[in-house]
């Protein structure tokens, strides 16, 4: 096995997708047409609310428009992990509606990993769905310190939930032997997922159930009562915003959410001796303790799929919709996945893909409706969009149905809480906050101290 010098983007939007081969494209819409509901955007969110409103109310006409394919964006490019937890953290969440309210919502997202897994069980969903949990490790001193703290704030937290294990070096070796490995942090609620195989299961199950999903169909303006296309309007009670990322595309939302992005490159298949020789004893997905953190997935093909930010952020929250990821993040990648495991340098990298996720200011997402417009959104998942999709779906169907449920008063229901700045502070204030982070990681593994630029960074970019 060998490195791969150039690694072009897949054909298709990632490797998740290309792993389909061809997947029949639907027809876009069909000239002018009433609905009670119209979702834009064709994503886990926009496919979990379908699929929930017609399992709640068969009688609703529900129509779901999509620009490209159901899971271009976000939902079909990301590194399948199905985590239940929202960004922001508990304390966040508690200081802005109570910590009784905080600790119910980490109760149902926790939850929601499994309700996740028992919809793709009925709906016959083969998309590799493993709830095996997910580790968290240290390879230095001061991410171990890191890690440590942040383990002991969530279990004193008032509701803390049982579950997450901190695992001592000896401990966490016998599961992942990441190099220089000074202890780790088992969370338990976590999936590992084949995102392409679920969004397409996904948008299968919610046309059985009655939405009608239309492919190549492009919003070009979002009105009360009306959805423009090219290709004719829909008329509406109900319109749910189920952009995400692309968001930021509406002249109207382009403060809301700003694109944030992600790059990912997967190896060639392992055989058994491979894990044995690396070092990864069992399914559980992986992350690291840097500040500028990488997430990996060990996929039912046996690959490595590792994946971290490349460039962040691009002036006025545009998108490179498709294209080659840079070299230089494909030579961080590989540089990350071998400092995690050193044995892993002769693998060969078989392709790359990178995508947007969507980030609100305060980091933390917002599901909501506004009755008097009939409009409804979910935004901001800030990279934990599997699970929160899913029970954002299952706000949005309570909400538009007007039921008053345990879902309509979680703390994230309502509208973001703040915008982003204009342009250019927008762009300096972003590339600013990770060219600190790096910065702040460098410094941790030159002195083995802490730095203060991570704290600076956090300051800067209102993370909770």
């Amino acid at each position: 096995m060998s490195g791969a010098a150039d690694v072009p983007a897949t054909v298709h939007p990632s490797l998740w997708f290309t792993a389909l081969g061809e997947v029949p494209a639907r027809p876009p819409l069909a000239g002018a047409r009433p609905a009670d509901v119209c979702i834009v955007g064709g994503g886990m969110s926009g496919l979990w609310t379908a699929l929930e409103l017609c399992r709640a109310d068969p009688g609703l006409e529900v129509v779901v428009l999509e620009r490209e394919r159901v899971g271009f964006g976000a939902s079909g490019r990301n590194g399948g992990w199905v985590v239940g937890e929202l960004s922001g953290g508990f304390g966040a969440w508690a200081a802005r509606a109570g910590a009784a309210a905080a600790a119910e919502q980490e109760r149902l997202i926790a939850a929601t990993v499994g309700e996740i897994g028992r919809v793709v069980e009925e709906a016959g969903i083969d998309c590799d769905f493993l709830h095996c949990g997910a580790l968290d490790v240290a390879q230095t001193p001061v991410e171990w310190d890191r890690l440590r703290a942040g383990f002991e704030a969530a279990r004193v937290a008032p509701g803390a939930r049982p579950g997450p294990q901190l695992l001592s070096a000896a401990a966490a070796r016998e599961r992942i032997e990441v190099a220089g490995l000074r202890g780790a942090v088992f969370a338990p609620d976590v999936a590992r997922v084949q995102p392409a195989k679920l969004v397409v299961g996904l948008a299968a199950a919610a046309e059985r159930a009655g939405a009608r999903i239309c492919e190549g169909t492009a919003v070009t303006a979002i009105e009360p009562g009306r959805v423009r296309t090219a290709h004719g309007d829909v008329r509406a009670r109900w319109i749910v915003r189920a952009t995400e990322a692309y968001g930021a595309e509406f002249a109207d939302r382009r403060r809301e959410v700003v694109p944030i992005n992600s790059a990912l490159i997967a190896t060639e298949p392992l055989a058994e001796d491979d894990w044995r020789r690396l070092g990864w004893h069992g399914p559980a997905l992986l992350a690291d303790a840097a500040h500028m953190y990488v997430y990996l997935q060990r996929t039912a093909d046996g690959r490595i799929v590792i994946g971290g930010r490349g460039v962040p952020y691009r002036y006025g929250s545009r998108t490179r919709r498709e294209g080659a990821v840079p070299r230089r993040t494909i030579a961080e990648l590989r540089a990350r996945l071998t400092r995690l495991f050193p044995a892993a340098a002769d693998l060969r990298i078989e392709c790359a893909w990178h995508g947007v996720l969507g980030v609100a200011r305060d980091w933390m997402p917002a599901v909501g409706v506004d009755r008097r417009r009939g409009e409804g959104w979910a935004v901001g998942y800030a990279g934990e969009g599997l699970a929160a999709a899913n029970l954002a779906g299952r706000t949005l169907r309570d909400l538009i149905l007007e039921r008053d449920t345990e879902l309509t008063a979680l703390p994230w229901v309502g509208p973001p809480a703040r915008r982003w700045e204009p342009e250019p502070l927008r762009f300096l204030g972003i590339r600013g906050v990770y060219s600190l982070l790096r910065g702040a990681d460098a410094i941790e593994r030159r002195s083995g101290r802490s730095s203060r630029l991570a704290k600076l960074a956090d300051r800067l970019a209102g993370r909770p």
